[in-house]
């Protein structure tokens, strides 16, 4: 791997988002200089960060994933590798910190919801589709019609689900694909697939299965709950009416939040990182133990990548929380007092950033980079990871974009989530099985640190002052979904595009038969 030619390109994926920023931050909405200036440097620690991060994935984290999907396959024990796929699920989900933070936002909006049933319920539809997922490799099901019934099932169950709490659910399949948990359960796919020697391009697909697990179980445990409560699960302080009993909140100024000290973000993160691979590394020693059983030089290496994933993970994390996240909550809050106070052309604007944000960060997706990697790797190169980006670029401006505009109209998310994903089961219909892995594995690693953190926060900012008031929940579902929808669209153009070059290449040879 090449360090500097990996540094240029995560420098390349970044900048954009700076240059914004700031252009903005001095111009159209300016923001104090002391917060660009830890804007600037939360900006270059992310790119070091995302560098090192990578370089400890190739190192540590991918090859035991794969080694681990391998030799669980080699044993030829069905039972073996589905528990021990449910272990995983499990525990690597249960402590990735971004469920933590989601369980705390969730319980500030629904007192009701218990912080540590709901992270076990999370991770337990986690680990039990991680677990259908494989059996599906395993056994050579279809990738396409395990996609179909799973989601049918969910929108049955998602039918009977409180309504406050269907923007809850689909976040959370989004807020499970962490940094560390990703690139882990898309290697050890691969490994199970690579024994298999199918022909049916089983190595993707595993991740976009197993986020289907965390929103079917938060709804079923929102209907339980809902029962229990009487059938009267509401939200605190949500949706538009806080927004319309305040509409002069909309015309004071925001005031810049207290950013935290440099030394508070640096402990809080190195504690983050660590909790995050703390669980991948247990399993490393275990599986080491009892199944892998390298040599010491192979061991040395791995543990070598696991150090450079928690130093690029707290890097990457000190960036974000330090400098990022504050100054996109600002420039949110900033655009979104302008543009429902003044409405017009500011309101356009706030969509048009919304959509310039969308496309840019996603690039930057620690789990983004590791998916198109892997993506150009088993494809031979035929796909290249540059037109990857590009078609998730443009889901997920659309996505965010969405989110903009339902920060100002206020439109219910079921109007969206439920087109998009009947959009994306049609798609299936066209599309090669590959790219439809693909797509699903996308909207999994789309929403990753900078998307749940920057454009969160962004968007939280602008919609304070509109008519979705401030229910941020569905931004992340917005993220996950339409990368299903942009890359199998790529898939269909790719197969066309391939069908008609067979056919020349056939007519060719055919002319000179004759």
């Amino acid at each position: 791997m090449n360090i500097l030619h990996k540094l240029k390109e995560t420098a390349v994926s970044v900048f954009p988002v700076m240059i914004i920023v700031f252009v903005l931050g001095l111009t159209v909405v300016p923001i104090k200089p002391l917060l660009l200036v830890r804007f600037l440097g939360g900006g270059l620690l992310l790119i070091l960060g995302l560098t090192v991060f990578l370089l400890g994935v190739d190192l540590g984290i991918q090859p035991m994933g794969e080694r681990c999907g391998a030799e669980l396959t080699k044993k030829k024990r069905l039972s073996l590798l589905l528990i021990s796929a449910a272990a995983i699920g499990f525990i690597v989900t249960a402590a990735e910190p971004d469920i933590q933070v989601f369980g705390d936002q969730v319980r500030q909006q629904f007192p009701i919801v218990n912080k540590l049933i709901f992270t076990f319920v999370i991770a337990g539809g986690v680990g039990i589709f991680i677990t259908i997922g494989l059996m599906r490799t395993v056994i050579n099901l279809s990738l396409k019609w395990t996609l179909f019934v799973s989601y049918t099932i969910l929108f049955v169950i998602a039918f009977f689900s409180p309504a406050s709490f269907i923007g809850i659910g689909f976040d959370s399949g989004g807020a499970t694909t962490g940094p560390m948990t990703v690139p882990f359960i898309m290697a050890l796919g691969l490994g199970v697939s690579s024994v298999r020697a199918s022909k049916n391009n089983n190595s993707f697909g595993l991740t976009g299965i197993s986020s289907v697990g965390p929103v079917l179980a938060v709804l079923l445990y929102a209907i339980i709950l809902n029962k229990i409560d009487g059938g009267a699960l509401v939200g605190i302080g949500s949706g538009g009416a806080a927004a319309a009993a305040t509409p002069a909140a909309a015309a004071t100024p925001v005031a810049t939040p207290v950013a935290p000290s440099f030394g508070k973000v640096i402990a809080s993160v190195f504690h983050e990182a660590l909790v995050s691979i703390a669980p991948l590394f247990g399993l490393f020693i275990l599986f080491q133990l009892t199944l892998l059983h390298m040599t010491a030089r192979q061991v040395v290496r791995m543990i070598i990548g696991f150090v450079y994933s928690f130093i690029g993970l707290a890097v990457l994390l000190i960036g974000v929380y330090g400098g990022f996240m504050q100054a996109g909550k600002v420039l949110g809050e900033a655009l979104g007092t302008y543009a429902f106070t003044k409405g017009g052309w500011w309101l356009f604007l706030l969509i048009i950033t919304g959509l310039l944000l969308g496309a840019i960060i996603v690039c930057a997706e620690p789990a983004v980079w590791c998916l198109s990697e892997q993506v150009e790797q088993a494809s031979g190169g035929t796909i290249r990871r540059k037109s990857l980006l590009v078609f998730l670029s443009i889901g997920t401006a659309i996505a965010i974009g969405l989110s903009m505009l339902r920060a100002v109209v206020g439109f219910d998310l079921k109007w969206i989530l439920v087109p998009g994903y009947a959009v994306s089961m049609l798609l299936m219909i066209f599309c090669p099985d590959l790219f439809t892995g693909i797509a699903f594995d996308s909207g999994g690693v789309a929403s990753g640190p900078l998307t749940s953190t920057f454009v969160l926060s962004f968007t939280i900012g602008a919609s304070s002052g509109g008519a979705g008031g401030n229910d941020s929940f569905g931004v992340i579902a917005l993220v996950a979904m339409m990368p299903l929808i942009a890359i199998q669209i790529m898939g269909i153009i790719y197969k066309i595009k391939t069908s008609k070059r067979d056919a020349q290449i056939e007519s060719e040879h055919g002319g000179e038969n004759v």
